[in-house]
C-alpha cells in the first residue's frame, strides 16, 4: 500500500498543500496524511503516517524537504521505516523508490538530505542578513504582535466562560498566547 505524507509550514501555503495531495493521489497513494506545521514543530500527521505503515507499504512524499530538513532527521525517519519493513518513495526524484537497504540508495538519500539541509540553512542566513540590513535602515519593524492585540477579546471570552482552547480557536492565536493574555489582565 502506498501511504502519502504532505506538509506545508503555514496556512498561507494552502495551494502547495493541495498540489502535494493531488500529486500523492495521482501517484497511487491510498491514504494521505497532511498537515500545516513547521518542520521543527511536533508533526502529529507524520507520526500518524509512520504508525500507520505496515510491512511492505511505502511512504511517499513529493519532496524530501517535506519529510525532513536535516540529514539526521531524514535518517531517523528512514531507520524507523526500515525497522517496520517499509520503503520510502520521493516523487521529485523521478518517482523511484529510494531503497535505503542498498548502499546506492543510502548514498542518494544522504546527498539529497544534505542538499535540503544546505538549502534551508542558506535561506535562513539570507533572511537574517536581510533583517539586519532592514534594521540598520530603519525599515524593519518585526512581526505585528497579533496576539497582544487580541488580549482584550481573550479576557472577554474567558469571562463569558469559554475555555482556553475555544478562545484560541475563535481568535486564531495559540493557547500560550491566551494564557499570557489572561495572566496580563
Amino acid at each position: 500500500m502506498l501511504i502519502g505524507y504532505a506538509r506545508t509550514s503555514t496556512t498561507e501555503q494552502e495551494a502547495g498543500l493541495e498540489a502535494q495531495i493531488r500529486d500523492l493521489t495521482a501517484a497511487g497513494c491510498e491514504r494521505v496524511f497532511a498537515e500545516r506545521v513547521s518542520s521543527v514543530a511536533p508533526r502529529t500527521e507524520l507520526d500518524a503516517a509512520l504508525a500507520f505503515v505496515r510491512e511492505g507499504d511505502t511512504l511517499v512524499v513529493t519532496k524530501l524537504d517535506r519529510l525532513a530538513r536535516t540529514v539526521a532527521k531524514a535518517w531517523e525517519i528512514v531507520e524507523h521505516l526500515e525497522d517496520k519493513g517499509t520503503g520510502l518513495r520521493i516523487l521529485s526524484l523521478g518517482g523511484d523508490t529510494v531503497d535505503t537497504r542498498s548502499a546506492t540508495g543510502k548514498l542518494i538519500l544522504t546527498i539529497f538530505a544534505g542538499f535540503a539541509q544546505f538549502e534551508r540553512e542558506m535561506m535562513l542566513e539570507r533572511q537574517r542578513e536581510g533583517i539586519a540590513k532592514a534594521k540598520v535602515e530603519g525599515r524593519y519593524k518585526g512581526r505585528k504582535p497579533t496576539a497582544r492585540a487580541k488580549a482584550d477579546d481573550a479576557r472577554r471570552l474567558h469571562a463569558e466562560g469559554k475555555t482556553v482552547t475555544e478562545i484560541a480557536k475563535a481568535l486564531g492565536i495559540g493557547r500560550a498566547s491566551v494564557y499570557r493574555a489572561l495572566e496580563g489582565g
